[in-house]
């Protein structure tokens, strides 16, 4: 039997062990004030995040799912009308459209970065959408709902081409609520306003998740919305409280989507920390870039333009045969993972919206190709020399078997 190494997907354990006394501090806490749900320890994560992301706002909610759809809702949209965002997203995206009462309209990504496709935005917006002449309403041409909204998706941790978003949005009238459920501090160099700003800081509002396994990750469920606006959080608190403005005073039907203060108190301890694991997670890239080197033996490198700065929630290399590639380094102690393997436009719960393969071209391009390797702040130059070896390994061999079947 061949040699086994252990390299995980993802160690949390590592960095809880690290933290331990501090987190179990938070509960401690909680038990002596019984202060479990709201209170203190969230209205201090809330004003440190908000400006950990260089916003006003920020309402803490039971999940990054919560958070986009309670954007969505708060900022108006709903029965009638229409989101566009990208196929290439986990569900929680498209779900907190349809929750909201909308529907997801799908363009396609770019082929290098795979986050939203500018130029495919724009040309939905131009030939597949009109606008009513009386209202200036603009529309979906084939469902006739009313368009309001755009959801770019910062990807594995880097940002969308924001300003190019922002400037076909304020041309079209659409509203743009960002999906920063990956990308927890990472930046992106605003050509129109000259300067490094954070993802979850330019458009109306911001979605963030704190699910376990991502960079700002709690101990259990957790999200927050980032804005500017201050009549659009007040709502998100409303929502989040089963539309309460104050105990047993409803202004509004809401939701139990409150983020818990024990969640709440961890992830004021991690946000201290953030930045150092978000540099860490930047310099494993980077050894992995150096590891396979220029060609990469057949690996595809994920691709970070100049005006991004990610913070590699995830580092995503696309190679042939996957599956077989998934095989050869789980064989030898390697955990990888896919995100994601199957664009939503094709998902069995969304048959209904009428997409047929082909229609994103390069989605589903990618997400046959796509490959996640191991990421954590904790990884270490050893642990990356195993992953990078058994890849090209891997690759290697491949390249092998298809000159022989080409020979025979």
């Amino acid at each position: 039997m061949g040699t086994t190494y252990k390299v995980p997907f993802l160690d949390l354990g590592g960095l809880h062990a690290e933290l331990e006394e501090e987190l179990v501090q938070v509960f401690r806490r909680a038990l002596e004030t019984s202060g479990f749900v709201g209170g203190p320890e969230v209205e201090h994560f809330e004003t440190e995040f908000a400006r950990f992301c260089s916003t006003e706002y920020c309402v803490g909610v039971n999940s990054g799912t919560d958070a986009l759809r309670f954007a969505l809702i708060a900022a108006g949209i709903g029965p009638g009308d229409a989101v566009v965002t990208v196929p290439n997203t986990f569900i929680a995206t498209t779900e907190a459209i349809t929750q909201a009462g909308a529907l997801p309209r799908f363009v396609d990504v770019d082929a290098k970065t795979y986050n939203l496709n500018v130029a495919k935005l724009a040309e939905y917006l131009e030939h597949k959408c009109g606008r009513e002449r009386r209202t200036g309403r603009l529309f979906d041409n084939e469902t006739g709902r009313t368009v309001k909204a755009v959801i770019p998706v910062h990807l594995y941790g880097q940002p969308a081409d924001l300003d190019s978003i922002l400037a076909l949005a304020e041309r079209y009238g659409l509203l743009v609520i960002e999906d920063a459920c990956q990308s927890h501090g990472a930046g992106y160099f605003s050509r129109k306003a000259n300067r490094w700003v954070k993802a979850g800081s330019m458009g109306k509002a911001a979605a963030f998740s704190f699910y376990p396994g991502k960079n700002l990750g709690a101990c259990g469920e957790g999200g927050a919305v980032t804005t500017n606006d201050p009549e659009l959080a007040q709502k998100i608190r409303m929502l989040r409280d089963h539309g309460q403005a104050k105990k047993y005073y409803h202004d509004m039907e809401g939701y139990n989507g409150r983020l818990d203060s024990i969640q709440a108190g961890i992830l004021r301890i991690k946000l201290r920390h953030l930045a150092e694991w978000n540099e860490k997670r930047r310099a494993a890239a980077r050894r992995y870039r150096e590891l396979f080197g220029a060609d990469g033996h057949a690996v595809v490198m994920p691709y970070e333009p100049d005006w991004t700065w990610a913070i590699y929630h995830l580092f995503v290399v696309r190679v042939a045969q996957r599956e077989e590639a998934m095989k050869h380094l789980g064989l030898v102690g390697v955990g990888t993972g896919i995100h994601y393997p199957i664009p939503l436009h094709l998902q069995k719960a969304y048959q209904y919206l009428g997409y047929k393969p082909g229609d994103f071209p390069v989605a589903e391009k990618v997400s046959a190709e796509i490959l996640s390797l191991p990421m954590y702040p904790g990884l270490t130059n050893e642990q990356q020399s195993v992953v990078v070896a058994q890849l090209q390994q891997f690759a290697i061999e491949l390249a092998a078997d298809e000159t022989r079947e080409a020979a025979a």
